[in-house]
């Protein structure tokens, strides 16, 4: 059945079935479902997908700056552990605070910072997003990161509260 959508006499639109509100129900309906269909699918994708955050604080500069915005992927830790480099937002063991850092240490790695260097298992990690330069002189470490957990480091040493302070952090804590 083909319908025109050419109608000159306004009378005749009421009686038409282009006109009818029978027919123009249908369409909202499907609009509101889609909408709340859509809306839910956002919820879904998250609070089990993807995190929009903004980062706070200078503690990941040069490479994270006050204010950007990073969407953390909830999905990837389900299936492969973090690895070292790797940049996470993590709960604080201490004060259970969201915090965003970088993973330098895993489970049973020797970790320390020997003159502003980090060391890892007895040798120097090369770190060019570091500035070694403000952390001549400061020495911390070493420790054994035990299993199941990673050591956490912001990319701004002097700045950043983290591993050192509250040590290493449970896998289970990586958001």
């Amino acid at each position: 059945m083909s319908v025109s959508t050419d109608v000159a006499d306004p009378e005749s639109l009421a009686d038409s079935e282009v006109g009818s509100p029978v027919q123009a129900r249908p369409r909202s309906s499907r609009l509101l479902r889609g909408g709340l269909g859509l809306m839910a699918l956002l919820l879904l994708v998250r609070l089990f997908v993807a995190q929009p955050v903004l980062t706070e604080g200078s503690s990941m500069e040069p490479t994270l700056h006050d204010g950007d915005a990073l969407v953390i992927d909830q999905v990837s830790y389900r299936f492969v552990d973090p690895a070292i480099g790797d940049i996470v937002m993590a709960v604080t063991p201490d004060t259970r605070q969201s915090v965003v850092k970088r993973i330098v240490a895993v489970g049973g790695d020797s970790i320390g910072i020997d003159d502003g260097v980090l060391i890892r298992n007895g040798r120097p990690v090369a770190e060019p997003y570091a500035n070694h330069d403000q952390m001549s002189g400061y020495y911390w470490g070493p420790i054994v990161v035990p299993a199941g957990q990673v050591f956490l480091l912001g990319d701004n040493r002097l700045e950043s509260v983290d591993s050192r302070s509250y040590g290493p952090v449970p896998l289970d804590d990586i958001e």
